[in-house]
């Protein structure tokens, strides 16, 4: 039980801090702004982005299972899209790699947070 609860805050935590800067660098970095454009995505999406994973690295904290889940259900959505978007682009393997290993650590923080919830 312990060793479930230090993996769920630390994934989570983890989770969290990565989906914040990521939020900051989409509305900050002109590079990135360059990226959506490279990868065919409107620059309005980049926004929007930025902003449900803002939303997403809070609601993964709540104590509202609706919320939680929906979050974890739509950052998984978007590390898939993710690495399916720079797949077809034929991008360097460091783009395709990362969205799969924030998508390892979220799937840690689910199952993680399931076995502390059904104790």
């Amino acid at each position: 039980m312990k060793t479930a609860r230090i993996t769920y805050y630390i994934t989570t935590g983890l989770m969290s801090l990565a989906m914040l800067f990521s939020a900051y660098a989409y509305l900050a970095k002109p590079e990135l702004k360059q990226a959506f454009g490279h990868l065919g995505f409107p620059d309005y999406f980049r926004i929007e982005l930025a902003i449900a994973k803002l939303l997403a690295a809070i609601a993964l904290w709540l104590p509202v299972r609706l919320l939680r889940e929906g979050a974890y259900a739509g950052l998984a959505i978007s590390f898939i899209s993710a690495v399916i978007a720079h797949s077809a682009m034929n991008d360097a393997a460091s783009h395709i790699i990362s969205p799969i290993i924030f998508l390892a650590i979220l799937i840690v923080s689910y199952f993680s947070h399931s076995k502390i919830k059904s104790k």
